[in-house]
């Protein structure tokens, strides 16, 4: 019989103590059914270059980062969220010349995102929060076919719009790809993966006036744009803006996690006013 003090502490699984519970790939059966998860994370990143000097896997160690920062304080305020295993691969249909670039379809996200949601929905989990490490994954039209078909209400968060106030001050230039933001983040994450010489990420093709007015937009063929795979110069990047940064963007999808999990169940994030 499972007891609810069976359920290990936050302090002491953060302590290295045991699985941390809010953690799919640490959990123990007996935990989750001890304290059964009502939101679910699902980080999502690609696997592409980052300039010369970070690695390919940068948006999915930023998503998951991300999940499980956000995951961990929420439970320290009553919350029962669940991290899954995060998935690697993003679109990345313009990068496919780039060494080792992995592309993932839209008709190939829709598959994996719909039996996900199916999934949760059938153990009584109706509420998914993606956490997106890319921004070449575009969810918006795949989360409205997937609730419709499924029931379950969904939540997309893109890390980089995340606190934009305290993005501003903490980088003078955050850059659009493998940055002073990203390198910042790995620098804070993973500095042994962080290599030297790094390109300045510079653009070397752009649109011509006529194409590039405001509304208008094309896919970059990003390594006529971008030859060493960067947008944005890193130079400037610290541990601790990273730092800085996740913390804060961490305690964003916190207060998320915790204010949507206080609703009754079966309910979206929209409450009405006044309510």
């Amino acid at each position: 019989m499972v007891r609810p003090d069976d359920f290990l502490p936050p302090a002491a699984a953060g302590a290295g103590k045991g699985p941390r519970q809010w953690i799919l790939h640490e959990s123990n059966y007996r935990q989750l059914l001890a304290c059964r998860p009502t939101v679910a994370l699902l980080p999502w990143g690609a696997t592409e270059a980052h300039n010369l000097h970070l690695p390919h896997g940068t948006d999915v160690i930023e998503a998951v980062a991300l999940a499980e920062e956000a995951a961990a304080l929420a439970v320290v305020r009553g919350a029962r969220p669940i991290v899954l295993p995060a998935i690697p691969y993003g679109n990345d249909a313009q990068q496919l010349d780039q060494v080792a670039t992995i592309h993932l379809s839209t008709t190939a996200a829709l598959a994996i995102l719909s039996d996900v949601a199916a999934s949760l929905v059938r153990q009584r989990i109706d509420r998914l929060v993606l956490v997106n490490g890319h921004g070449g994954n575009e969810f918006k039209p795949l989360v409205r076919d997937v609730m419709l078909a499924t029931g379950i209400t969904i939540v997309v968060i893109d890390f980089w719009r995340l606190v934009p106030g305290l993005l501003a001050t903490t980088f003078p230039d955050p850059g659009d790809h493998a940055g002073q933001l990203e390198t910042s983040l790995l620098l804070h994450l993973r500095p042994e993966w962080v290599a030297e010489g790094a390109g300045s990420g510079g653009r070397a093709a752009v649109l011509p006036p006529g194409m590039g007015q405001p509304g208008m937009w094309t896919p970059r063929p990003w390594s006529q744009v971008h030859p060493d795979s960067g947008c944005g110069d890193p130079a400037g990047a610290t541990a601790e803006r990273g730092a800085t940064f996740l913390t804060a963007a961490a305690g964003a999808v916190a207060d998320l996690i915790v204010a949507w999990g206080a609703l009754p169940p079966g309910t979206g994030p929209f409450v009405p006013i006044g309510g």
